[in-house]
């Protein structure tokens, strides 16, 4: 049995899946059992649900276990991040000898221990050695910026570099880096169960180059096709980039002071160690690690972000949510309908072409020439068939991505646009029969012109979206009815 703790954090969110993969029994700790019974995973796992703080819930969680990963920040809950790390971790120590836990795996920052250190890099090495206090084996992987979709450092580069053509830069930006691919972490991180030698050990983790931040930077503006220009200069202190960052970035002020700070340090492996125990991982360069990044960010596939461990449980009673997530601008819509799924899906299935977008059709059809001059397909491509989907199926200027009877749809714009635009149906069925529909407007800018497009076209927007719902869940709710719309006949 293998307890992960942070499971529903960015790193613990993917591990899961992984270790679940390689055959193992796994249990997880979490503070909200909503939160883990959202993922994918948590039919396949134990859910205890318990504080890192109480002895009592650790002992639950410890029962049986054999290895525990400890993959628990506080940076994003409290300014005083570091009295609180090294309290929680003494206590799962604690708890995790008292339970004859045979092992601890933990992730923290590269570093020069002996260097000036940020509070942020030094309270990680703080921290693994609170957890070793109590005398359990302790392997303590060091990483540097780990370069994915939704990994917290990283994000910070993305933001910046998406929204400002031009960036004032401090002298940080010249610091040795070492940044290293999220599946060469979760290798790490796995592999390690499998080779006795770490057990104990601290082992330095990086990819195969070693940069800078303007590196960086810069890497990511060529990956992504932007032009961005570095004007370093020698007023700017930590505080007052973190107050750009907090500006430029959904990351807030208290946690990208923390993290500006850590990049005044040099963050590269100094010891070879990870290649002597693991001759068998060759980590990505930035280049590769970003190109799986590019390729996340265009198909709007992101499995975890560093926000998902922060903040309350999302109100599923919400009608509207919109929010900024690893790149994505996401508008949601939830609307509860009173008619089975299956005549909900064939509704949202026969949207477009001759039929039209249910509401403001006008606005379509406007888009549509607007499409066709830039040089996209506009609206004269229409659709295979009026009622049957397939995936790759056109409708109108949007592709069907993704397509799951009665309960998924998911359209990819082809459209012309300064980014990546997607749009989304997902149908569950309520205990009385009803249907829940979340409809997902969701969209990628490119550089600052998109980001603009998008807060320029915001209320246009909405207001089309929202009646798109209304309409859906209306026609949806009449096809029982002797007034029905003909065009809504099932499909044989």
């Amino acid at each position: 049995m293998i307890l992960v703790t942070g499971a529903t954090g960015y790193i613990g969110g993917r591990l899961v899946p992984r270790l679940i993969e390689e055959g193992h029994g796994v249990r997880v700790l979490v503070r909200s059992r909503a939160r883990a019974l959202s993922r994918s995973w948590s039919s396949q796992v134990e859910i205890v649900v318990g504080d890192v703080l109480s002895p009592e819930d650790l002992s639950e969680s410890l029962r049986g276990v054999e290895t525990a990963y400890y993959l628990i920040h506080s940076m994003s809950t409290v300014a005083s991040f570091r009295d609180l790390d090294i309290r929680a971790a003494r206590s799962f120590g604690s708890a995790a000898r008292r339970a004859g836990v045979q092992r601890i795996i933990y992730l923290g920052g590269l570093g020069e221990s002996a260097a000036d250190l940020s509070h942020h890099l030094r309270s990680r090495h703080e921290t693994g050695l609170a957890l070793r206090e109590r005398g359990v084996p302790v392997t303590e992987f060091r990483a540097a910026v780990i370069v994915g979709s939704g990994s917290i450092s990283f994000e910070m580069i993305r933001y910046l570099v998406e929204r400002l053509p031009v960036m004032v830069c401090p002298r940080w930006i010249y610091s040795r880096i070492q940044p290293i691919a999220i599946e060469d972490v979760l290798t790490y991180l796995v592999a390690s169960l499998d080779v006795s030698e770490s057990n104990g050990a601290i082992i330095e983790i990086g990819g195969a180059d070693v940069t800078t931040y303007r590196g960086l930077l810069l890497g990511y503006a060529k990956a992504r096709g932007l032009r961005r220009l570095l004007l370093p200069v020698q007023v700017l202190t930590p505080r007052l980039s973190s107050y750009w960052v907090h500006w430029m970035t959904p990351i807030p002020s208290g946690i990208s002071r923390a993290l500006v700070e850590g990049l005044r340090n040099d963050v590269v492996v100094t010891d070879d160690l990870a290649r002597r125990l693991f001759p068998g991982i060759k980590p990505l360069s930035y280049a590769s690690a970003l190109n799986q990044v590019i390729q996340d960010l265009d198909t709007g596939l992101i499995d975890t972000s560093w926000s998902d461990a922060a903040g309350p449980t999302p109100e599923p009673g919400k009608p509207v949510v919109l929010e900024s997530r690893q790149g994505l601008i996401v508008e949601r819509r939830s609307r509860r309908i009173s008619a089975p799924a299956g005549d909900v899906f064939r509704v949202i299935a026969g949207i477009g072409a001759a039929r039209g977008w249910y509401f403001a059709n006008w606005t379509w059809r406007i888009r549509g020439v607007l499409d066709r001059l830039l040089g996209g397909p506009g609206l004269r491509r229409g659709r295979r068939h009026p009622d049957d989907l397939r995936i790759g199926d056109a409708v109108d200027f949007w592709r069907v991505e993704d397509l799951d009877v009665d309960r998924l749809i998911r359209l990819r714009a082809e459209m012309k646009l300064p980014g990546r635009a997607w749009l989304q149906f997902r149908l569950t069925v309520a205990p009385d029969g009803s249907t829940h529909m979340d409809q997902t407007a969701s969209f990628s800018p490119k550089g600052l012109g998109g980001l603009l497009y998008w807060y320029a076209l915001y209320p246009v927007h909405a207001w089309i979206f929202d009646g798109l719902a209304t309409a859906i869940a209306r026609r949806a709710e009449s096809v029982g009815h002797p007034r029905q719309d003909s065009n809504l006949r099932p499909t044989a």
